[in-house]
């Protein structure tokens, strides 16, 4: 079976197996890679950028290497390959946990609770919740929604298509690493610099895919566009701007300002500025929106990997019968 269907099939069946199962309940793949990645960090943490890109290197690189050795194994049966394309999608991929989180902080503030949301929230983001209001969790939720479409789902759907399954697998590694060293702290900053660098670099396209999606599939296709032309790059990530603008201008509400993390407080560009604040049963529709873009996602990506497939196809068909012929020729 050629490649370009092997994605097809399994990247379906994966995506299918998150939506019905959710993430493995036990022994899950991204949480071992996590711990493995902290036993390096241990070993090789040093406050200099060079140690840190070999850091980067190694973990994201052996994860890879990991991941084509295995295809390479299961290439040669079609229904092992789809089988591992399955499995690695469902493993990388997290638009279900991210609904269920989403929607338990959602429930808890529809009651009143603030402090069991509050609770919740850091299963979404590294904010610090004590001090957020209901409407400013609300807020918290959305923009977690939108970020985590992108790189929990999207853009590993992308890398897929591109590189199958040491796409998947890279494209997670890169991205925990960017969220375990990542971050501006004192201890990272240098560290922390490759993975941050590389997250940004393979996040790139699914950013932009998922900003793209989102005004086809949100409510407002107008104010998207136009929330991610006037706003996107004014958020310090380039790849989280253009998410969370298309996603602030298809729901109609406004978001970014002011926030806080691990004690460092950070006041941001509000995106989509005229809009309405966040309310609570926004978690529900950017919650039905990220959804509707992983969907739409899985369409392209698996289009585009089985047009590219036929091309190359067709490719190989000509040049081998122009070299058929030539020996032909140079036999006659």
């Amino acid at each position: 079976m050629r490649a370009d269907r092997v994605f097809a099939i399994g990247a379906t069946a994966g995506l299918l197996g998150d939506l019905l199962l959710g993430d493995p309940r036990r022994g899950h793949p991204v949480a071992a890679f996590g711990r493995a990645a902290g036993a390096a960090e241990r070993l090789l943490w040093r406050d200099h950028r060079g140690w840190g890109a070999l850091y980067t290197a190694g973990c994201a690189g052996g994860a890879a290497a990991v991941a084509a050795v295995a295809a390479r194994a299961a290439r040669r049966e079609p229904a092992a390959a789809v089988a591992l394309t399955a499995a690695a999608t469902w493993a990388v991929v997290g638009g279900t946990s991210l609904a269920r989180e989403a929607g338990a902080v959602g429930a808890a503030l529809t009651a009143g609770d603030l402090d069991a949301a509050r609770e919740r929230l850091p299963h979404l983001c590294g904010r610090d919740p004590q001090a957020l209001d209901g409407p400013e969790i609300a807020r918290a939720v959305v923009e977690s929604v939108a970020e985590n479409t992108s790189d929990a789902v999207v853009g590993a759907l992308v890398w897929g298509a591109v590189a199958g399954v040491p796409g998947l697998v890279g494209f997670r590694a890169v991205n925990t690493l960017d969220a375990m060293v990542g971050h501006r702290s004192p201890r990272y900053r240098r560290f922390g610099w490759a993975s941050a660098r590389l997250d940004d670099l393979v996040g790139a396209p699914g950013a932009r895919l998922t900003a793209a999606l989102a005004v086809v599939a949100g409510g407002d296709a107008r104010g998207a566009v136009r929330a991610w032309r006037a706003d996107a790059h004014r958020h310090p990530s380039p790849n989280a701007g253009p998410v969370e603008a298309s996603f602030a201008g298809a729901l109609g509400v406004r978001l970014g300002g002011t926030l806080a993390y691990g004690g460092r407080v950070e006041h941001r560009a509000v995106l989509n500025g005229g809009a309405r604040r966040v309310a609570v049963g926004d978690i529900e529709r950017a919650v039905r929106l990220s959804r509707r873009v992983s969907a739409l996602a899985l369409g392209v990506c698996v289009a585009g990997r089985l047009i590219a497939g036929r091309a190359a196809g067709r490719r190989l068909t000509t040049s081998g019968t122009a070299s058929g012929r030539a020996m032909v020729a140079r036999g006659g």
